[in-house]
């Protein structure tokens, strides 16, 4: 372990690493319903806390993979929700929703942003910063022992999706994404969602021009058509309308980008009515345009 944690230490950017370990002062802060499933990840994977450089300042973070974990492993990274300290990293995000990933093979890779829990700087919720943030943890992944750098997928909710829609924009080295609930209009979003203007204002300015920039709907022809995304929303989600999601879907056919689009009736903001589903298309997802390589679809008009 220390020989890992050493060869961790020498890739570029990172600037401190250490094993995450489940003692029993953290055992004391999980929620019981949380603690079994916990401690059977915990069994599984193997959990490093990283500092690394972004921005010019550190950002926290976290590598998670298989205690059993395979040469040119293919990787994810997962964006988390929320902003600031809330919907932050915890340990039941690295021992059961990572590490679940990382049993199917994955070495899987996660920002706390810039603002976060143990990070520098000032969130921006999706601007270039944070942004930044996410794209950065290529160049570890491109220097990590085990990943095959070139077999990259991008996931996340919520916020997370919209920190996924932007990085789908900017780059094309992501070879498949899942998002759910994703914010995808930021125009739209202050009449759907009471006091949401005060959180953008507060957040990024609210003008605008940085609306826009954090509005998926309004760029869409900027992603690639090589990189299948997964879009799954719940109709009864009340921080981000499901509408937004299928508006998205609509433009992304009109531009032939590939992708699913999959609504849950009666599903909340975190689809808690259909974990079971959503985990279980999201590792077919991934299995298919990740670990298979499967060939695009064809998105021509054609057939009889």
């Amino acid at each position: 372990m220390k020989d890992k944690l050493e060869t961790i230490l020498k890739i570029p950017t990172i600037q401190s690493v250490k094993k995450v370990t489940l003692t029993k002062e953290l055992e004391a802060k999980i929620p019981e319903m949380m603690i079994a499933k916990i401690k059977k990840g915990y069994k599984k994977v193997n959990a490093y806390s990283i500092t690394y450089r972004s921005n010019g300042h550190n950002v926290a973070g976290y590598i998670v993979e298989s205690k059993n974990v395979k040469e040119n492993s293919p990787c994810i990274i997962r964006n988390r929700g929320g902003s600031k300290h809330f919907g932050g990293i915890v340990m039941g995000n690295i021992f059961v929703d990572m590490a679940r990933l990382a049993e199917q093979g994955y070495i899987v890779f996660a920002s706390q942003y810039s603002g976060g829990p143990g990070s520098e700087g000032k969130d921006d919720f999706g601007g270039e910063v944070t942004l930044n943030d996410v794209l950065n943890l290529k160049k570890i992944i491109n220097k990590y022992p085990g990943a095959d750098s070139k077999n990259v997928a991008m996931m996340g909710c919520s916020r997370g999706g919209m920190m996924t829609y932007r990085a789908l924009a900017e780059v094309k080295w992501i070879k498949a994404a899942v998002v759910g609930a994703g914010l995808t209009d930021e125009i739209s979003a202050v009449e759907f969602r009471e006091g949401w203007k005060d959180h953008q204002v507060k957040m990024y300015g609210g003008t605008k021009k940085e609306q826009v920039k954090r509005s998926a709907v309004c760029w869409p022809e900027k992603f690639s058509k090589k990189t299948p995304i997964l879009i799954m929303h719940g109709t009864a989600d009340w921080r981000v309308s499901v509408k937004d999601s299928i508006n998205l879907s609509s433009k992304l056919v009109d531009e032939k980008v590939p992708h699913r689009l999959v609504i849950f009736e009666g599903g909340d903001h975190g689809l808690s009515e259909y974990r079971r589903d959503i985990d279980q298309m999201t590792i077919e997802w991934l299995e298919r345009f990740l670990k298979n390589k499967e060939k695009m679809p064809d998105l021509k008009l054609h057939g009889k």
